[in-house]
């Protein structure tokens, strides 16, 4: 019997409405507290650097970053649960973070729940640290959880 691998073809583009959909099934799969779809449309109105990863034609993960003066922050970075460790977070940072430098911001942040242990050392890997934190920032099961500030340099 002869194994044949298939390989995935992966592409980063821009987030479309008519992709909200798809984003929100991933979402819900991967947070207790998902986003709405408003929350969705309005970064699209707002223009803030919107992607997404197709795999496969499929959704695979997204990314969403909003750009200040000199800084950005990242507000959403999510892969589909189902293709963890594929690397697909790993090309969506990169992705935003050339974006951030490309439009000269100095750093970027973000926000992490304590509890969220997987992304804390996932961003920690790549450079980022903390710098503060936001008491009460999070919907949680039983009342509000507290946000890690994350930042590392963009340039």
């Amino acid at each position: 019997m002869n194994a044949v691998l298939k390989e995935s073809r992966s592409s980063l583009r821009p987030m479309l409405e008519s992709d909200i959909a798809d984003i929100l099934q991933i979402e819900c799969a991967a947070y207790a507290f998902p986003w709405s779809r408003n929350i969705f449309r309005g970064c699209l109105r707002e223009d803030y650097c919107c992607r997404v990863m197709d795999v496969d034609g499929e959704i695979a993960g997204y990314a969403i970053l909003s750009m200040g003066k000199d800084e950005a922050h990242l507000l959403n970075l999510c892969v589909d649960p189902d293709r963890h460790g594929m690397g697909l977070g790993d090309q969506l940072l990169s992705f935003v973070l050339d974006f951030a430098r490309k439009h000269k911001a100095v750093s970027t942040f973000l926000e992490v729940r304590p509890s969220n242990e997987a992304a804390r050392r996932f961003y920690e890997r790549r450079g980022f640290v903390e710098v503060g934190m936001r008491t009460n920032y999070y919907p949680a099961r039983f009342g509000r959880e507290d946000a890690i500030i994350m930042a590392r340099e963009t340039v």
